[in-house]
């Protein structure tokens, strides 16, 4: 039996304020009694009821209650719930006063059958209303834990769609190179093709996480650039700047890369003389800030990417949208006239 003792703290101080208001109601039928006399008399009946039900339904199997918005044991349905509100409003009846007696002592005032009659008319009403309460409330955290499981899952679908979307871009990117290569330097065809296996290996064959640490996605970007490396030669230089203190961030797999592959599509490969890619890492203040950065033709030269209307450029935007809302974005500038373009991404770090 496992009790989550804040929720069932949480509860015990509604169930006092609860006896609070209903011995002001007491007061004014019995007002022989002082208020604080008719408050010890329900916080006693309230606080026995509230143990009987609170652990009580801890005997119950979790398949015969209600989901819990903590994932444990939620109200007992059916029957079961029934019997476990008379079994706790009979004993904080029976016991309770009987209980604010020994701490009272006071026997001043006697209670005729009558009043007997009524304070158990009482006790089953408050009791009642307290269950129907804490039921209703319990009910409705397990439906709204429902609807935030099913929205967890279809935003994990989304983002799994759009991962493998980008496999196969790049896939048949590289192949598209590949085959260039194989008629104009078979020996580097076959290197690229080496590092090519290596890479799908790890990539295609790894884990589909919808996040994995900011190293890991480095590491594939660096074996990205090697393979990329073989083809374009002296013409592709890269250095890649990860902090260690950053290596541990989470984010999704597959981020960098499209921007990479913009980079030397759009912004390398129309220079016969090639440039250089930089990919660095920063914290800035509560977030995470990555730079990737080239020397290449410039913005002017690619407008989709820049308008973000470019496959890889929107794809990273609807799965930053869907992870992070507004908290994360993408923006693509100009450096410099002469050319070179900066990609600027910027994550929420967890707290």
């Amino acid at each position: 039996m496992k009790i989550r003792w804040t929720d069932a703290a949480r509860h015990y101080l509604q169930v006092l304020a609860f006896c609070s208001v209903i011995a002001v109601f007491t007061t004014l039928l019995w007002p022989a009694k002082t208020y604080f006399v008719q408050l010890a008399y329900s916080m006693s009946v309230g606080t026995i009821t509230w143990m009987v039900i609170e652990f009580g339904r801890h005997l119950f199997d979790e398949s015969n209650c209600h989901g819990d918005s903590n994932g444990g044991h939620g109200w007992p349905k059916g029957w079961r719930g029934l019997l476990l509100t008379a079994v706790g409003i009979g004993c904080g009846f029976l016991l309770g006063d009987r209980l604010a007696d020994l701490f009272l002592a006071d026997g001043s005032v006697v209670n005729t059958p009558r009043d007997n009659r009524i304070s158990l008319v009482i006790t089953i009403a408050a009791g009642a209303v307290a269950s129907f309460y804490f039921h209703t409330r319990g009910k409705a955290a397990a439906l709204a834990a429902q609807i935030n499981a099913a929205e967890r899952d279809a935003t994990e679908a989304k983002l799994k769609l759009l991962e493998t979307q980008l496999e196969p871009h790049m896939l048949f990117n590289t192949l598209a190179n590949l085959r260039v290569l194989i008629t104009l330097d078979p020996p580097r065809a076959v290197e690229m093709l080496d590092h090519l296996n290596r890479y799908l290996r790890v990539t295609l064959t790894g884990s589909r996480a919808l996040s994995h640490p900011l190293s890991a996605e480095f590491e594939r970007l660096g074996d990205y650039l090697q393979l990329m490396a073989v083809r374009m030669g002296p013409r592709l230089r890269y250095a890649l700047d990860l902090p260690d203190d950053l290596r541990d961030v989470p984010v999704p797999p597959l981020l960098l890369q499209p921007l990479v592959e913009n980079s030397i599509r759009h912004g390398l490969e129309p220079q016969v003389e090639g440039g250089e890619i930089t990919v660095r890492a920063r914290r800035q203040g509560a977030q995470l800030r990555i730079e990737v950065i080239d020397t290449g033709v410039g913005l002017s030269d690619h407008p989709p990417a820049h308008e973000g209307t470019g496959f890889g450029v929107a794809q990273i935007r609807e799965r930053l949208t869907a992870v992070h809302g507004d908290r994360a974005s993408l923006q693509l500038q100009r450096l410099s006239p002469e050319g070179g373009t900066r990609a600027d991404l910027l994550l929420p770090l967890a707290d």
